[in-house]
C-alpha cells in the first residue's frame, strides 16, 4: 500500500478552519483505500530550529552518521519516503506559521530528501506530489497576490527536493465578511474533491 504523508500545522487545532478542509480532503482519499496514512502533528512535536548546538549536533551528526540512521533524521526520511504529500497550515505572516519552516528545515537534510555535489543539486524525494491546503482571512488571489508566499515557497522546495507536482489549495477572504464563511470553505472543498479523486 502507497504511503501518505499528512503535515498537520493547524495551530488551532480542532477549531482550525485549515484542519477543516484537510480532514475532508483525507476522508475522500481514505475511502479509496490506495493510502496508509501518517498523521504529523507538528503541535504534538518537540521541533527545535537550527541554532547553537542543536545546529552543531547535526552537523556532527552528517560526518559520524554517514547513513543518516539515527532517530535526529526521521523527519527527512518520513518525508523522502511517502508517495504522497499534503500539508495543512493557515496563513500566517505572509505565508505559514513559523513551526512549519521549523520542521522544514528538519526535513531538508543532504542524503535524504536532496543530494548536493560539484554538478549541482538534486532532489531525492519519492514523492510525485504534494498538496498544499491553507485558508486566509483576506484575498490574495487578484492584485495582492504577490503578498502571499506560501505557495512560491513550498513550490520551490518541492522543485528542491524532486517533488514533480506542487498544488495549492485556498480558502480566501474568509474574515473580510463579503460571502458567508461556509460558503468559501465549500468552494475549497468542492476543488478538494476533484483532487481526491485522482490523487
Amino acid at each position: 500500500m502507497k504511503k501518505l504523508l499528512y503535515v498537520d500545522c493547524c495551530i488551532r487545532r480542532e477549531e482550525s478552519r485549515t484542519k477543516r478542509l484537510a480532514e475532508s480532503f483525507l476522508k475522500q482519499v481514505e475511502a479509496r483505500g490506495e493510502y496508509e496514512i501518517e498523521r504529523l502533528t507538528l503541535m504534538d512535536e518537540n521541533l527545535a530550529c537550527l541554532m547553537e548546538g542543536f545546529f552543531a549536533q547535526r552537523q556532527e551528526l552528517l560526518v559520524t552518521d554517514p547513513e543518516r540512521k539515527g532517530p535526529r533524521f526521521r523527519y527527512a526520511h518520513g518525508f523522502a519516503e511517502a508517495d504522497r504529500i499534503v500539508i495543512a497550515a493557515p496563513f500566517w505572516d505572509l505565508s505559514f506559521p513559523a513551526l512549519l519552516k521549523i520542521y522544514i528545515e528538519n526535513v531538508n537534510v543532504d542524503g535524504i530528501t536532496f543530494r548536493c555535489d560539484e554538478t549541482g543539486v538534486y532532489g531525492l524525494c519519492k514523492a510525485k506530489e504534494l498538496l498544499y491546503i491553507t485558508t486566509r482571512g483576506a484575498d490574495f488571489t487578484g492584485e495582492d497576490e504577490y503578498l502571499e508566499q506560501a505557495f512560491p515557497y513550498l513550490e520551490s522546495f518541492c522543485q528542491y527536493v524532486g517533488i514533480e507536482r506542487f498544488r495549492g489549495v485556498s480558502a480566501d477572504g474568509l474574515d473580510l465578511g463579503l460571502e458567508p464563511v461556509d460558503e468559501l470553505l465549500a468552494r475549497a472543498e468542492a476543488e478538494l474533491t476533484e483532487i481526491a479523486k485522482e490523487f
